[in-house]
């Protein structure tokens, strides 16, 4: 795999990305101000035919349409990164995370030691280790505003099947994000389409109230739902382009391509067959974590690839292999806390 090049070009695409999803923010109060004024003169247009009056656009139209739009798109960015400031320990104990206990599982003292390690070798802070303990699923996810309050989060799955060396790729895969700050964009990003929803929102309120609002609202809303549809299409190609990134990255720490290659063959055999019927989904339901993971929650792509936060799991492994590899057996490594009977 060539690291270097696919990490260039990662950056590259991403910048792109948020070229065009601010492009979008600007489209939007644009497409809003034109919905507006296009309802205005089509209802000014009605009003003629019964009555002989002209209706101009009122003092300081197009200043209010852009204000409440970007008012509406900045104050929805404002709450929603003010909620996910709480930082990464909190968010990963709302899904059911703990500390890790490597005094009493050899398991969780050999995640510590990778973490410790690359750590060291990436030049990144330690992030807090903590673990779902009550996860099958292989899966892990790094968050947390910034180094200060950053954690790493890994499933007892993962913990039970990957042997040290695809431990070293997931944890490399993680610390990236952190290193890239992708944990603090992506947030952003969170914000800003929660930003645009609220267009969207505010239209369907205004045409609820009947009369004039039926009207002006649903103009609002065609607009609202454009921009929310492109930010959410922006946001997860964002973030497809992270999470190739974050696999180079891996890549290049661990020298080898067996580490996060062999970490994502496995999560492929977990999910066929019986193996995926068992385990359902990865366990990290929670909304707020999805784009943030490790590999995808859901077993299936949705309609449409265009939303997915992540890359296929064929199409990472290729990219890692330069060719196409089959899934990995699971069998339990020697110092899981399965083969050894330890409860968590």
């Amino acid at each position: 795999m060539r690291f270097f090049d696919h990490q260039q070009q990662a950056r590259a695409e991403t910048r792109r990305l948020l070229l065009a999803f601010f492009l979008a923010v600007i489209l939007l109060v644009a497409a809003v101000h034109g919905a507006l004024a296009l309802a205005w003169v089509l209802m000014a247009a009605f009003v003629s035919i019964f009555w002989p009056v002209s209706l101009s656009f009122p003092i300081g139209f197009m200043s209010v349409n852009v204000g409440v739009s970007l008012l509406l798109v900045l104050g929805g960015w404002w709450v929603e990164t003010s909620q996910l400031r709480a930082g990464g320990l909190r968010l990963a104990q709302r899904v059911g995370a703990r500390e890790l206990r490597p005094s009493v599982s050899h398991a969780e003292q050999r995640f510590c030691n990778v973490l410790d390690e690359l750590c060291i070798a990436g030049s990144v802070p330690r992030p807090q280790p903590v673990l779902l303990a009550r996860t099958e699923a292989i899966n892990a996810f790094a968050a947390g505003w910034d180094e200060h309050d950053a954690i790493i989060a890994v499933t007892q799955g993962a913990l039970d099947h990957l042997t040290r060396e695809e431990l070293q790729g997931m944890v490399a895969h993680e610390l990236s994000h952190l290193r890239e700050g992708d944990t603090r964009l992506n947030m952003q990003l969170a914000g800003m389409v929660y930003g645009l929803e609220l267009v969207y929102n505010f239209g369907d309120t205004l045409r609820e109230r009947g009369g004039l609002g039926t009207w002006f609202g649903s103009a609002i809303m065609v607009a609202g739902f454009g921009g929310w549809v492109a930010g959410r299409v922006l946001k997860a190609a964002v973030s497809r382009q992270r999470e190739f990134l974050a696999d180079a990255r891996a890549v290049q720490w661990t020298r080898s391509r067996d580490c996060l290659g062999g970490v994502l063959r496995k999560v492929m055999i977990q999910r066929q067959g019986a193996q995926a019927q068992r385990l359902g989904h990865s366990g990290v339901g929670d909304p707020a974590l999805q784009h943030m993971l490790l590999v995808q929650a859901s077993f299936e792509a949705s309609w449409a690839d265009w939303f997915e936060s992540h890359p296929s799991l064929a199409q990472r492994v290729r990219r890692i292999y330069g060719r196409t590899m089959g899934p990995l057996p699971l069998p339990l490594q020697p110092d899981s806390n399965v083969f050894f009977g330890v409860s968590t």
